[in-house]
């Protein structure tokens, strides 16, 4: 009986283990280019930028528009309750000189109306040319967003990467200390091994076991995340392929900031929101001029008894101008003004931030490459710590705990030398991003 106390922890990781293998519906193998195409696919944010494109595209149209001819077209029919009708020209050829009475109870006339603008102080020219950069500038912000989604992904596959290796590990290390604790049961029955170090090796195997619980645990969560990120059923145990990963040369910082203002989109887009700010101001100035339009247009009229009309035809040219922008114009001038000032200044602060951003993830990318060294060289310091540990344990040169905290280590370094390949894709990826490159070499 007092050996059930022991199993109890398995019983209930094996049933967790069940539950969790019960759940999940299917498994895809991944690469992370394949993770990356399905989320761009299935990124909200992005069909909301693609939505935003259309609409400028619809400004821009809209814009151009004004080019194109005004016409109207305008009728109406009435019906007349006996009206007077004084007719200053004379009708008929009596001898008396004098107009028959005219009876007239309905009305019906109609007029068709053509302006075409020939100068419009050239707001149009400029309002086409504004619209066409904010199209573009809305289009590179689509580009910007992708290379943010390219990036999450990458954080959550080499998230679900190291939570599946985490938990093949401490499976691993559950299996050789549940051996270990099966020998030091044999041997504390027969006598050649203290209470207390059987005690500690159990102790042991249950930390583990908790340790693999809280594992399957944040790997469903991470399941989830990826499932919803790249649209996958719910249940999907995706299994990342890392046979891509490979470490990337640094380089040198110079290169990457240079490669970040010529590839930088969210720096290319607000290029462009300058250059539209900028021709805003030409068009509002264009309000002082007037405007000139060919007119034309067709008049037909019917009223019984009386006249009608048709073929009558007219063509000729409109002036129009708006004294009131005289004194109204310099307010709207300003305000262009002030906000392409607003752009520009941000164009210097975000040429700043860019710098800054490439140097930390360029840094952030070497201290990744050199804790690879490091990890690798401390796990096979830890692996041979663990193999000596062992023989002098065997020869009772060293305790139990020492045994089992050299296990511990070896556990550690052997996961900190797998994760830290991981971790450097990231932080190349990050650096990518900072420079503009990451969708083009995804």
């Amino acid at each position: 009986m007092k050996h059930k106390n022991y199993f109890i922890p398995g019983l209930v990781s094996f049933a967790m283990l069940s539950v969790f293998s019960v759940a999940a519906q299917n498994t895809k193998t991944l690469t992370l280019n394949q993770a990356i195409e399905l989320s761009i696919k299935n990124s909200g944010q992005l069909k909301i930028d693609n939505a935003k494109v259309e609409e400028a595209t619809g400004y821009r149209q809209e814009a151009w528009n004004n080019h194109l001819p005004d016409v109207k077209l305008s009728g109406s029919y009435l019906r007349l309750n006996s009206p007077t009708v004084d007719l200053k020209v004379k009708v008929g050829s009596g001898s008396s000189g004098g107009s028959a009475p005219v009876k007239v109870d309905q009305a019906a006339y109609g007029i068709l109306n053509a302006s075409v603008p020939v100068f419009s102080g050239l707001r149009i020219k400029y309002g086409v040319e504004s619209a066409k950069y904010l199209e573009q500038a809305a289009k590179l912000d689509v580009e910007n967003d992708k290379e943010e989604v390219i990036m999450n992904t990458a954080n959550a596959f080499s998230a679900l990467f190291k939570a599946k290796e985490y938990v093949g590990l401490v499976k691993e290390n559950l299996k050789q200390q549940q051996q270990r604790v099966t020998d030091f049961s044999n041997l504390e029955k027969n006598g050649l091994l203290a209470r207390n170090d059987l005690l500690k090796s159990q102790l042991q195997e249950s930390n583990i076991e908790l340790t693999l619980l809280e594992a399957e645990h944040d790997l469903q969560i991470t399941y989830k995340n990826v499932n919803l990120m790249l649209g996958l059923p719910d249940g999907t145990e995706v299994n990342p392929d890392t046979s891509g990963f490979h470490i990337a040369e640094p380089g040198s910082l110079a290169q990457w900031e240079e490669t970040a203002h010529q590839n930088r989109k969210d720096f290319a887009s607000l290029s462009y929101r300058e250059k539209a700010a900028s021709t805003a101001i030409k068009a509002t100035k264009g309000e002082y001029y007037p405007g000139i339009a060919i007119t034309g247009g067709v008049i037909a009229a019917d009223v019984p008894n009386v006249l009608t009309i048709t073929n009558a035809m007219n063509v000729g040219v409109g002036l129009q101008y708006n004294f009131g922008a005289l004194w109204k114009t310099g307010a709207k001038v300003t305000q262009a003004n002030a906000k392409l000032r607003q752009i520009q200044a941000t164009e210097g602060m975000l040429s700043d931030r860019i710098r800054l951003e490439v140097t930390q993830a360029y840094q952030n990318y070497l201290l990744s490459l050199k804790k690879i060294d490091v990890y690798n060289k401390a796990m096979a310091q830890a692996v041979e710590n663990y193999r000596i540990t062992k023989n002098k344990y065997d020869n009772s040169l060293v305790t139990t705990t020492d045994l089992l905290e050299a296990d511990v280590a070896q556990l550690q370094a052997k996961l900190s030398s797998l994760l830290s390949k991981a971790d450097a894709l990231v932080a190349y990826k990050k650096l990518q991003q900072t420079a503009g490159v990451l969708s083009i070499s995804k």
